[in-house]
This record gives structure tokens, C-alpha cells and sequence, in this order.
């Protein structure tokens, strides 16, 4: 499931991992551009994935969840609202790096758990994805 941290996903990723992991995660990204680039100008079907939502409500709502809540989860500073996607990926990933180089916390201000790096590229990549899919079902 993708909502839970595995075991798999603490373990500390070496610097050569964590840039395999990031080609991935570009890879992903890089699926959901694309499906975006190709529904752009067409009307996406209604239908119980996503309740109806325009293509641009599901590039924003992927953004704001990279930008603002995963970001965040990792434990930086997310960029401002409305930045650039690419903007966000690059904070994304300088966040990820900060995570493996052991300069953000572990815990949040009041307790909880902060995202390892692993699971946060997991998630992404699931999220992207899914959204990718989502398009694709809703666009042919």
C-alpha cells in the first residue's frame, strides 16, 4: 500500500542509490508529462476517478502534493505556492538529498515521523503515476 512506510523504505540509501532511485522517480515524472502533453486540449471523461476534475486540476493537485506535502513530509522547507512543476521537482529532489546527508529531522516539531527518502521517492513515483493513469483512463 502505498500510504504505508515499509521496513525496505528506512533503509539510509548510499549516494549511488539515491541517484538511481531519483532517475526513477524522473522517470515517472516524465510519464505523467508526457500523458498531460498528449490530453492537453481534450475534455476528460466524468467518471468516479477523480469526480471530474480538469487536466489542470490534476497537474495542480500533483504539484501541490509534491510541492507542499511530500516536501514537507521529508522535512524542508516546501517552494512557494504555485511554483513552477519543475521548480518543485528540483526542491524535491535537493530535499531528498538534505534527507540522506542526515540535515533534516527525523521527527516533526510535535512528534511524528518524517518520510525517509526512500519512501518519499516511492510515493512520488506512485502518485505521479497514478494521476498518469488516471489521464489516460479518462482521456481515450
Amino acid at each position: 500500500m502505498p500510504s504505508t512506510i515499509a521496513d525496505f523504505d528506512r533503509v539510509k540509501l548510499a549516494p549511488d542509490e539515491l541517484e538511481r532511485r531519483i532517475a526513477l522517480l524522473r522517470g515517472a515524472w516524465a510519464g505523467f508529462d508526457t500523458v498531460v502533453s498528449r490530453a492537453a486540449g481534450h475534455e476528460l471523461a466524468k467518471g468516479p476517478r477523480g469526480g471530474g476534475r480538469t487536466l489542470q486540476k490534476i497537474v495542480e493537485h500533483v504539484r501541490e502534493a509534491e510541492g507542499s506535502a511530500y516536501i514537507g513530509q521529508l522535512g524542508a522547507k516546501a517552494p512557494p505556492p504555485g511554483s513552477a512543476m519543475a521548480a518543485v521537482h528540483d526542491a524535491f529532489i535537493e530535499a531528498l538529498a538534505a534527507k540522506v546527508r542526515g540535515e533534516l529531522p527525523e521527527r516533526g516539531p510535535r512528534g511524528g515521523e518524517r518520510w525517509p527518502a526512500a519512501y518519499a521517492i516511492r510515493r512520488a513515483a506512485w502518485h505521479a503515476l497514478d494521476h498518469a493513469w488516471e489521464i489516460e483512463d479518462r482521456s481515450s
